[in-house]
């Protein structure tokens, strides 16, 4: 993948940044779903292209993302300032247990680390971008019940275990699951991924919902196809 990836209405330059585009990200910001939001956070942004896409979905919101690399949050500036979404978009390079703001946000979004007491990369920054540490989620959870709205919605992609971990942990920040989507590479394997979004109020009855991303080897199902329909020039 080249360092510029051109989507239909915005580029993204990747360079400075050491977690690059990928399917994790580019699926969570084709599914999030709100009614209306008007302020959006997205947590650890690296390109920005999380931000960028929410901020084509949802015109009205205005969109915060804060990067701990701080190589990482001026190349996700400089393709805010660079996209239609310009005066939509601001990224600050600050890790997000130290973001103080008092704004409360409608949609809180995160491609999180999650390589929790793993085998470490031997490239620094990639080790930021991509590995954290037990008490990461709690953090997380904990922080944003104090950003969220009062019908706000925190919505993250992880793989399967941890997924399920972070949905338990949740219930001790009043959080709980109002959507959860298993991503699978195609109908012959198990899901390797779960979207969750968690409010302060359940969603009863809580009924799951599968993305299937492959047809066969290197053809992609409708199904994704028609989620990034809006954004890659592919589709």
């Amino acid at each position: 993948m080249g360092s510029i990836f051109k989507f239909k209405q915005f580029e993204v330059d990747q360079r400075g940044c050491a977690m690059k585009i990928n399917t994790d990200g580019v699926l969570l910001a084709a599914v999030v779903a709100h009614p209306s939001p008007f302020h959006i956070l997205d947590i650890g942004t690296g390109t920005g292209v999380i931000a960028l896409m929410l901020a084509q979905r949802f015109q009205q919101a205005v969109v915060d993302a804060v990067e701990i690399d701080v190589s990482a949050a001026e190349a996700a500036a400089a393709n805010f300032k660079s996209s239609p979404f310009a005066e939509r978009t601001a990224a600050h390079a600050v890790a997000f247990e130290k973001y103080d703001t008092a704004i409360k946000y409608d949609l809180i979004v995160s491609n999180p680390p999650y390589f929790i007491n793993d085998l470490k990369s031997q490239e620094k920054r990639k080790e930021l971008a991509r590995h954290t540490h037990e008490d990461f989620f709690d953090m997380l959870l904990r922080k944003a019940t104090t950003m969220l709205t009062e019908n706000g919605l925190i919505w993250l992609i992880l793989p399967v275990a941890q997924a399920e971990k972070v949905v338990v942990n949740a219930v001790l920040h009043q959080l709980y699951p109002v959507k959860i989507i298993h991503i699978y590479s195609d109908r012959t394997k198990t899901a390797f991924r779960q979207i969750i979004a968690l409010g302060f109020t359940a969603a009863k009855p809580l009924t799951p919902d599968h993305v299937y991303i492959y047809e066969a080897k290197n053809v992609y199902t409708t199904q994704y196809k028609q989620l990034l329909s809006d954004f890659f020039l592919a589709f």
